[in-house]
């Protein structure tokens, strides 16, 4: 297929798009390769970029001059220092990767990924997809903050793609789906909504916190792990804001309990 010529005249999608994931791209190596996802997140309809610790810094001549036109999607890219902040708002966050890691978490393809999103976003939930570094791919913190993992099956023997690639594919299930009419898998009721990554990390913080005022964590080689275990473990329950506030108030029920008994 021979690339267009076409410069849209606006950055920004059509307005009959809905809000798409956002992409978030962690520690970036090149601002080419950030304004080639850029150009390939506006083919699809998507606008929210945010960009983790990007190598080069940030604004970047050089993501313009790749964007082909996307100027918007770069000159409204946010960028933040940690992949926990990228993601704070958001309520459901998939992260790409290849390899197999040590944590059991859903794994999507590009389109059943597209149907998440779709279904998530029609209750106003705000998701996300995370995207790692151009060599090396995203660590397994950066794994552990997501609640799935999104898989591109390609051939076995030679599956690489480069970042522009991986975002245009997945973006693409996204764009087409948008015709396809996916049922509503997760309507809730009652006045709870999905809690943001920000209330879920402060859950995971307490808990971890008072894990370690009692011990729990006796091999310091071994905390990193379990540490991810623990974060895996809750973030499956895919939980409602009501939900983090209730177990945040078990926990310091607890914590209060067992306070008092040592006064005794």
């Amino acid at each position: 297929m021979e690339p267009s010529n076409h410069r849209p005249k606006s950055g920004v999608p059509p307005e009959s798009y809905p809000a798409g994931p956002a992409i978030i791209l962690v520690e970036s190596q090149l601002g080419e390769n950030i304004g080639m996802c850029a150009r390939a997140m506006l083919n699809c309809g998507l606008d929210d970029l945010r960009l983790v610790s990007p190598r080069d810094g940030w604004p970047n001549g050089a993501a313009i001059q790749t964007s082909s036109g996307a100027v918007n999607v770069i000159e409204n890219a946010k960028v933040f220092d940690t992949t926990a902040e990228a993601v704070a708002d958001l309520h459901y966050v998939m992260a790409t990767t290849a390899r197999e890691r040590d944590m059991v978490k859903p794994v999507f393809t590009p389109n059943g990924a597209a149907s998440e999103f779709h279904s998530r976003t029609a209750q106003n939930q705000k998701c996300g997809i995370l995207f790692g570094p151009e060599r090396a791919g995203l660590t397994n913190d950066d794994v552990a903050l997501a609640h799935a993992v999104l898989n591109v099956p390609l051939n076995p023997h030679f599956s690489s793609l480069n970042l522009a690639q991986a975002v245009l594919l997945i973006g693409f299930a996204w764009h087409t789906a948008l015709t396809t009419e996916t049922p509503d898998r997760y309507t809730r009721h009652g006045a709870s909504v999905p809690a943001t990554q920000d209330q879920f990390n402060g859950l995971m913080t307490h808990l971890i916190s008072e894990l370690e005022e009692t011990g729990f964590f006796l091999n310091p080689e071994k905390r990193p792990h379990t540490e991810r275990n623990i974060r895996n473990t809750f973030a499956r329950f895919d939980m409602t804001d009501q939900e983090v506030s209730t177990l945040r108030g078990i926990i310091k029920a607890l914590r209060g309990k067992k306070k008092t008994k040592k006064a005794l």
